[in-house]
């Protein structure tokens, strides 16, 4: 059975397993991975880890310019399935991206993964005293807009972004 687990050291050999099955230059939505995170090795494996770990946390400070983020990994046994993170709140850079973001490894999806995690994090965001979360997903990805909708998505409007159109969705919570 699946569990959401926040992000941990020991499943290096894990993620790095599922971030080699997305392959080189894909972007992996949920994850907070970032062109500067060095994450092969331990060391750099154990600071991106704590990196999001401080995202996470209420009592660190943030960067300047930065929202307060939670991030959860999709987690069976020892394999890593996919992440997700929850975006606290939106500025003019979030608008663009939304408050969730997730991804499933490719080997993973059409088992209901992203729906059950997604669901998730919508309590996650009413517990942060969240209204309502703007979801947002490639305009050709129809698998990411049902479970989207499946959670009472209400379809905003389509945008041109940086990595091509997108769906945008507001969740009321």
């Amino acid at each position: 059975m699946p569990e959401l687990i926040a992000p941990a050291v020991r499943l290096h050999a894990a993620w790095l397993e599922a971030h080699d099955e997305w392959g080189p230059g894909r972007h992996e939505d949920g994850f907070g991975l970032r062109p500067s995170d060095e994450v092969h090795s331990p060391a750099g494996f154990a600071a991106w880890v704590a990196r999001l770990a401080g995202e996470s946390d209420p009592t660190r400070p943030l960067d300047t310019g930065r929202v307060r983020c939670t991030y959860r990994w999709i987690v069976e046994g020892d394999r890593v399935l996919g992440g997700i993170a929850l975006r606290h709140g939106l500025d003019d850079v979030l608008l663009r991206i939304g408050h969730i973001g997730y991804g499933i490894r490719p080997s993973a999806r059409r088992q209901g993964l992203a729906t059950w995690a997604l669901g998730r994090m919508l309590g996650e965001a009413r517990t942060l005293g969240l209204d309502r979360v703007l979801v947002v997903c490639e305009a050709g990805n129809v698998a990411s807009a049902r479970t989207i909708e499946h959670h009472g998505g209400v379809r905003e409007d389509s945008r041109d972004s940086e990595p091509g159109p997108v769906r945008r969705y507001w969740i009321e919570l």
